[in-house]
């Protein structure tokens, strides 16, 4: 190192508008990388991540009752009926959304603890799946294989006969039937998010077997047990008597990252064609890694506790909704998710079709 008269060493760096002082000495100050921040067009030019329509499926709710109903913890959010689905559906395909993701709200007399009706043929979803694709059979669908919108008790599988613990292959079986149930009504993704063991590989199994062999399986790989799934409970009707439900036994631990790649490993084993990290804003790690280790699809859900929190952050004046919603897509993208579901999904798309 070269040294100042003092043979002290370097003691600061100091700036002027053409050069900079090191310890007396000036020299170019080559590397200014605010160069290429200075204007819009410049930034926009080396932008590295960016969201579009293509990269979204926007989640929608569907009941069966006449009109919609707002999902008060979800602002912007309601239960759709099928007239309305098909609406939004249409709006999806004008904004160049290519994906939704259905999930139907059950009258609270049609549940039971064995979740039954999940499997009749005129059931909500069934009726909602038909609908869309004989109206919009380009856009692709994408459906919930779950039981807790159809069990009286919440959970997303079948109960031992004493209660106290969710089933693993007794559910599995439940699960398959649905599955083929929702490919029969036209979904061209099922998307199991139960996380019971060895599910991906029977589902799989049993959608070739009956002639299904192109209906794509997308699997809730690494759901993690969140605070963030409250509204959407509120949306779908499966909270009983709070947010109490406990889903520790089947859903991971929010502490664990690892483990997240043990599930996704296994899934894509059994034949998961594309796998998805759920939460999306607290999981960017779990995201990242996933992307890093595994060439297959990768998803992430912006839940539904992400979107509210932004809407109320923005409704008391605490940060501005549309940059905030934008940065935090941008982040998941970032992370390495080739897409994404969110609720934001529609909104984004046509505020990014008239910038």
């Amino acid at each position: 190192m070269r040294r100042g008269k003092s043979g002290k060493g370097v003691r600061g760096l100091t700036q002027n508008a053409g050069a900079s002082t090191l310890a007396g000495m000036e020299f170019p100050l080559v590397h200014r990388p605010r160069r290429l921040r200075r204007t819009n067009a410049i930034r926009r030019l080396v932008r590295e991540t960016e969201v579009l329509p293509g990269d979204l499926v926007w989640p929608l709710f569907v009941h069966g009752a006449a009109g919609d109903h707002a999902v008060e913890s979800m602002p912007g959010v309601s239960r759709l009926s099928i007239d309305s689905l098909l609406r939004a559906c249409e709006r999806a395909c004008g904004l160049g959304i290519p994906a939704v993701a259905l999930f139907p709200c059950i009258e609270q007399q049609k549940k039971d603890a064995a979740g039954t009706h999940a499997f009749a043929v005129d059931n909500l979803l069934f009726t909602a799946l038909r609908a869309v694709k004989s109206r919009f059979p380009e856009l692709a669908v994408v459906s919930d294989v779950a039981l807790d919108p159809y069990t009286d008790h919440g959970h997303d599988g079948l109960l031992s006969k004493d209660g106290s613990v969710v089933e693993n292959d007794s559910t599995v079986d439940a699960l398959c039937r649905l599955a083929l149930l929702e490919a029969e009504a036209g979904a061209d993704i099922v998307a199991p998010s139960d996380m019971m063991d060895g599910r991906v590989g029977e589902i799989r199994g049993a959608l070739d077997r009956a002639g299904f062999q192109q209906t794509a399986i997308l699997s809730y790989a690494a759901k993690y047990r969140s605070a963030f799934y409250g509204p959407f409970r509120d949306a779908v009707g499966s909270k009983t008597g709070g947010d109490s439900i406990d889903k520790s036994t089947y859903q991971m631990d929010s502490a664990n990252s690892r483990e997240a790649l043990r599930e996704v490993a296994l899934d894509i084993e059994q034949g998961a064609d594309a796998v998805m990290v759920k939460p999306a804003g607290p999981y960017l790690d779990v995201i990242r890694t996933v992307a890093d280790k595994f060439e297959v699809p990768l998803a992430a859900y912006q839940v539904s506790g992400e979107y509210a929190q932004i809407h109320a952050a923005a409704e008391r004046g605490w940060l501005d909704l549309r940059k905030a919603r934008d940065e935090s897509l941008a982040a998941i993208k970032r992370a390495g998710a080739d897409f994404i579901l969110t609720y934001f999904a529609a909104e984004f798309a046509a505020d990014l079709s008239i910038k």
